[in-house]
């Protein structure tokens, strides 16, 4: 899997997983990548292999099962030599805290190099199925987490998280109005561009935080 750099060679590291249906240079993903590497942050994006083959190719292809997108994360994860924030959009953040909570990945000399885990629009759900929840890998992540969600998120809005128990140790940022993009109404009186600068700040603050770097 081929990387995408954007931000300073010696900043802190953050290898950032797109979703399940944009790839890693959307419109979204360049816009967080960049803008954290204004903030000094080492941006790291790729493509899953079944996304760059939707590239290559021009298919629509779906995504192949959590377990093969985790074993290609650890995969990319042992090729880097250095410690590193990991994280994504929807499908991306999930399969980044699933690589964290997942007990065989130190085999593979993968989880010493995780030091926090960046979420945006966590998929808490899959879509109109509120019943099915994918937060039982939770408690097993020994990370700092920090996660970014839009109030009215159709996988996850503030309210239905707020009764799923999770561990009081993750970071949230709660955006008004936003949607699985982050992104509110126009009737909000709230703007995307803001919503995505406060998602930025936030971030660049919490990956220096867990790679314990000022600069």
């Amino acid at each position: 899997m081929e990387l995408i750099y954007n931000g300073p060679v010696d900043g802190p590291l953050f290898v950032f997983a797109h979703g399940a249906g944009a790839p890693a240079t959307s419109d979204f993903m360049e816009a967080i990548a960049k803008g954290l590497a204004q903030q000094g942050i080492r941006v790291a994006r790729f493509n899953f292999p079944y996304m760059q083959q939707r590239i290559d190719n021009g298919t629509r292809r779906p995504p192949e099962r959590a377990p093969k997108l985790i074993a290609q994360f650890q995969q990319l994860i042992a090729s880097i030599d250095q410690p590193m924030v990991i994280g994504g959009k929807s499908m991306g953040g999930r399969m980044a805290s699933l690589v964290a909570s997942d007990p065989t990945t130190d085999e593979i000399t993968v989880n010493s190099k995780i030091k926090g885990i960046a979420c945006l629009g966590f998929p808490f759900h899959p879509a109109n199925k509120p019943e099915s929840l994918r937060t039982e890998h939770f408690p097993l992540i020994k990370q700092a987490v920090f996660i970014a969600q839009g109030d009215r998120d159709k996988l996850g809005t503030k309210e239905e998280v707020a009764s799923y128990g999770l561990p009081d140790v993750i970071e949230w940022l709660w955006l008004a109005d936003g949607d699985h993009d982050l992104k509110p109404r126009v009737k909000s009186g709230f703007k995307h561009a803001t919503h995505i600068q406060t998602t930025i700040d936030h971030m660049a603050k919490f990956i220096k935080q867990a790679l314990n770097t000022t600069h």
